[in-house]
């Protein structure tokens, strides 16, 4: 949805059209009175639409999410991510496009925080397989979109083209998903270190199966939250500024000495900072980041370089910032994976599934920060263009 934003707000249907996304992938010429090529509602507003709803679940969720069962979850986030498919596809105007992206957020989040609580019953190492696959997922989504659109298919036809995804979900959970059996989930990384081993807090007996009774009190919920902080709040700063980026900036980073058209250039911007994303949540295995405070404070300083050639426009290529993008992604993936498997070491069998659940708020948050502010500066930079 996010790499469809630019098509999603570059065009509305007109009376006789079949989607409001424009149904032919010709580049359109670029905006001369602007400086910017701007949209009249900033990419920002698909981002919005696209989080706000996901914080709302995640947010809730620590208070009564764990009382319904897995499977009624991840059935709900494959009816919702099929419907935001075909809603936008067949959308009339901007608003229902949105409403659309804003099912897919409810399939998002739901699944994220679902999934997420269930590495809590496998071993730890299901953290980097996790991350991978959901690295490999923004890519797989960004790539086809970029790869379908650039073929001839119009962004409807792609947009319809997905709609096996959600039929693969749902299979792959009901058919292929083992039920986890007794273990003890940190027996594999005798390597670590006591330090890196130590609990947040007193380990009490673990549960070993999704959907049994829950045994921590509001007192130990907010205990754990606490110990938590450290590893919440880098990964906030991480992806509000990776996101300021995406949503903000990537629209205003547009360049007129090449053959890509404006959605071209934007499509191109998601699908290399996906690339970054999914080889960074694939590292886990070759290298571990404790210290995660020092990828936000690079990703802090990536915005305010981009920021900058935003405002100056001082880089002359839009190749050097594809490589500045990579890198964005690249520092982005590994904060989220290492955030997650820091957390699963140092957290009790007891309190892993709600320390799980509850840390993947971080990127959410910082998501929804991003967003906000995001809209604000396109309109002001739009205006001054």
């Amino acid at each position: 949805m996010l790499s469809a934003a630019h098509d999603i707000l570059k065009h509305q249907r007109a009376p006789g059209n079949q989607s409001h996304v424009d149904p032919d992938p010709t580049p359109a010429p670029h905006n001369g009175s602007s400086r910017f090529d701007c949209n009249s509602v900033s990419t920002a507003a698909v981002l919005l639409a696209d989080i706000l709803p996901t914080l709302l679940i995640k947010v809730l969720a620590p208070f009564g999410l764990h009382l319904l069962p897995y499977s009624p979850r991840v059935l709900v986030s494959g009816v919702c991510a099929a419907g935001s498919f075909i809603l936008v596809a067949f959308s009339q105007s901007v608003g229902t496009s949105l409403c659309g992206v804003v099912l897919a957020s409810i399939s998002s989040g739901l699944g994220e925080i679902t999934f997420l609580s269930l590495t809590a019953f496998y071993p730890r190492a299901v953290i980097s397989w996790w991350s991978s696959g959901t690295g490999g997922a923004g890519l797989l989504g960004a790539l086809s979109y970029l790869g379908l659109t650039q073929a001839g298919l119009s962004p409807q036809q792609t947009l319809l083209s997905m709609l096996g995804i959600p039929a693969l979900l749902l299979a792959s959970y009901f058919l292929l998903l083992t039920s986890p059996a007794p273990h003890d989930p940190g027996g594999e990384e005798e390597s670590e270190t006591a330090a890196a081993r130590q609990p947040l807090m007193s380990p009490e007996t673990p549960r070993t199966q999704p959907d049994s009774a829950p045994s921590l009190s509001l007192q130990e919920r907010w205990t754990v939250f606490q110990y938590l902080l450290p590893h919440i709040l880098p990964l906030v700063l991480v992806y509000f500024a990776e996101y300021f980026i995406n949503q903000g900036l990537f629209e205003l980073l547009f360049f007129r000495n090449t053959s890509l058209s404006h959605a071209e250039q934007y499509r191109w911007y998601q699908m290399l900072y996906q690339a970054g994303v999914f080889a960074s949540r694939s590292s886990l295995q070759c290298c571990h980041i404790r210290h995660t405070w020092a990828l936000a404070l690079l990703q802090c300083l990536n915005l305010a370089f981009l920021m900058a050639d935003v405002w100056f426009s001082f880089l002359p290529s839009i190749y050097l910032v594809f490589l500045v993008v990579l890198y964005e992604g690249l520092l982005g993936g590994a904060a989220y994976v290492n955030t997650f498997h820091n957390i699963a070491l140092k957290t009790s069998d007891e309190h892993r599934e709600f320390a799980m659940a509850t840390a993947c708020i971080s990127d959410t948050l910082g998501i929804s920060l991003s967003g906000a502010l995001a809209l604000p500066l396109h309109d002001f930079l739009c205006h001054l263009s």
